[in-house]
């Protein structure tokens, strides 16, 4: 892994690619990645030679600060476009020689691994017998990473002195803060740039190794770890140990407060929890009490009490999140997590009624519209004025439920998580398989 490797004229027009391909917004500098584009062919030799030369110097990276769906705020560092560009060619010198390198059990920030690969690792070991979990939480990781253990590392296999010398560069590379403020940096690896998911990696594959020594069974993505033990008292003795390890060795913090041994479905893994059947031996995989409130939280968004918008506009806004959002939960999901799907298909429904009866307006109104759609006039008129209920108690009463149900909003074209999930994994019956194959 050499310098050269990494200025060469192939490497760096690839990595402006990745970049562009990628977007992202400005720098601290302004430029956007058309205006470097525009450029490209004056730019490329000139970062070629200061490369070369070991005098090319990162710009300054700007903080914003993004709601954690947990509640609080994580810091993004986003750095110059041209940093980004040069992240990634060294990223493209690097990850060859260390990915091979990486436990099997790491599964993030990696090819051909995911939350998804994640989870069906740890499927395996609740199977297995391995029914408490060590859930351990590093405490604000991506700011905590020890430099000169970074570095220590990096040198076991980069001997060029002028790549070391850049990646040190860009770890110390100054913030500039939302406010203006430009802060040193002594310590971390901001979360942002192309290059930090390797070198977090870098960083806790030495935990990764420690735990496979130990033969502990583990599944980690990024910087959440979760050790599979046979008993609580197990998990615990497991916890004491790991936590002396991370904070001393690695000279990281776990937050003890979030962490825990418990129950895989008391916890909260890249959006899913686990349980093991105790009939069958299986494991089953469902929506974490995190993962629902989100999407609870983004459906009242999307379909807030003053939505001025039509019902056609707010189905459409509606469908295009729900399909990624089961795109990426249906996948994992088994059969356990029909229920939760069908109810979330349920409230949804509900808040289009309530939505639909704010537009009717005026309660005569809304009776005249309920006796269009088929219900008996007089329910309609005792509904909707014995006891002056509340639009949103309305949306649940009989008629209204018949009136606007399920195959009214399916003909409007709305997204149903049950039955795209059952689509998802639609098996083929055996007699269907024989006839098809005959």
């Amino acid at each position: 892994m050499t310098m050269e490797e990494v200025a060469s004229d192939e490497n760096l027009i690839g990595a402006f690619a990745e970049v562009a391909r990628n977007r992202g917004a400005p720098g601290p500098d302004g430029r956007s990645i058309d205006e470097v584009r525009k450029h490209l062919d004056e730019l490329l030799p000139v970062l070629r030679r200061h490369l070369l030369a070991g005098t090319y110097r990162p710009g300054m990276i700007r903080r914003v600060w993004i709601p954690k769906p947990g509640g609080g705020e994580r810091g993004l560092g986003i750095p110059d476009v041209v940093d980004r560009w040069v992240q990634q060619a060294v990223h493209r010198v690097l990850s060859p020689h260390w990915e091979p390198t990486f436990h099997p059990s790491s599964h993030g920030f990696r090819p051909g691994r995911s939350c998804h690969t994640a989870i069906a690792e740890a499927k395996t070991y609740l199977e297995d017998g391995y029914e408490w979990v060590v859930d351990l939480d590093l405490e604000k990781f991506f700011d905590r990473v020890h430099h000169q253990r970074l570095v220590a590392r990096l040198e076991t296999k980069v001997r060029d002195r002028r790549l070391i010398a850049l990646i040190q560069r860009m770890l110390k590379a100054k913030v500039v803060m939302p406010e203006g403020v430009v802060v040193n940096t002594d310590e971390g690896v901001p979360q942002g740039g192309p290059l930090s998911p390797l070198l977090s990696n870098i960083v806790l594959d030495e935990l990764d190794q420690e735990l496979s020594r130990r033969g502990h069974r583990f599944v980690r993505y990024a910087d959440d770890e979760n050790i599979y033990v046979r008993s609580e008292r197990a998990g615990h003795r497991v916890m004491a140990s790991v936590v002396q390890f991370i904070e001393k060795q690695l000279r990281l913090k776990v937050n003890q407060a979030k962490s825990a041994v418990a129950r895989p479905e008391e916890r909260h893994f890249v959006g899913f929890s686990l349980r093991c059947n105790p009939e069958d031996g299986t494991s089953e995989v469902f929506l974490s009490k995190r993962s629902k409130e989100r999407i609870d939280a983004k459906i009242r968004e999307l379909t807030p009490r003053a939505w001025g918008q039509s019902l056609r506009g707010c189905i459409s806004a509606l469908n295009g999140y729900l399909r990624g959002w089961l795109n990426f939960f249906g996948t994992s999901c088994t059969e356990a997590a029909v229920r939760t799907l069908h109810n979330l298909d349920a409230h949804i429904r509900r808040r289009l009624r309530a939505l639909l009866l704010r537009q009717w307006k005026r309660r005569r109104f809304i009776v005249r519209r309920l006796i269009r759609m088929g219900a008996r006039a007089t329910k309609a008129w005792q509904i909707v004025y014995g006891g002056r209920k509340s639009l949103w108690a309305l949306s649940h009463c009989s008629p209204v439920d018949r009136a606007l149900d399920k195959a009214y909003f399916a003909k409007r074209g709305l997204f149903s998580l049950e039955h795209q999930y059952r689509e998802l994994h639609r098996v083929v019956a055996p007699a269907q398989l024989t006839l098809a194959l005959e």
